[in-house]
């Protein structure tokens, strides 16, 4: 039985602004980075849309990151982020230019892209 919450769903717990957001997920894409594993993503984080006030942004960008960090590390991807649950219902670009748009459109992992989520190709990406 499994008594321990995933260090993915520890680090989004209680988020209740976008910066703390941004904080958590910084400090958990280290993390796993230093020791990649399943077990780091295999429970559902909580609903921060509410919290957030975000439409589902939050929450669709962490089944993307949930199902990216496993394709690259050739783990499972979690159940949970397996399909289009955690997707937008509209589409949502980190660019407000029409031009940086269409780059975006072009150069997003196909695990942001099917939610939505129009990002540049080294998002998830730490110096």
């Amino acid at each position: 039985m499994k008594t321990t919450a995933s260090p993915m769903s520890v680090a989004f717990a209680g988020i209740s602004n976008e910066q703390d957001f941004s904080y958590g997920f910084r400090d958990f894409l280290d993390r796993f980075r230093e020791a990649p594993d399943f077990a780091m993503i295999s429970d559902e984080p909580a609903s921060l849309k509410d919290a957030l006030n975000d439409d589902g942004l939050a929450d669709a960008y962490l089944a993307s990151i949930a199902a990216w960090l496993a394709r690259r590390h050739d783990l499972p991807v979690p159940d949970w982020a397996v399909g289009t649950a955690r997707a937008l219902a509209k589409p949502w670009f980190a660019a407000k230019t029409h031009k940086l748009r269409m780059v975006l459109l072009q150069e997003s992992p196909v695990e942001f892209r099917v939610r939505n989520l129009f990002v540049s190709a080294n998002a998830l990406s730490r110096a």
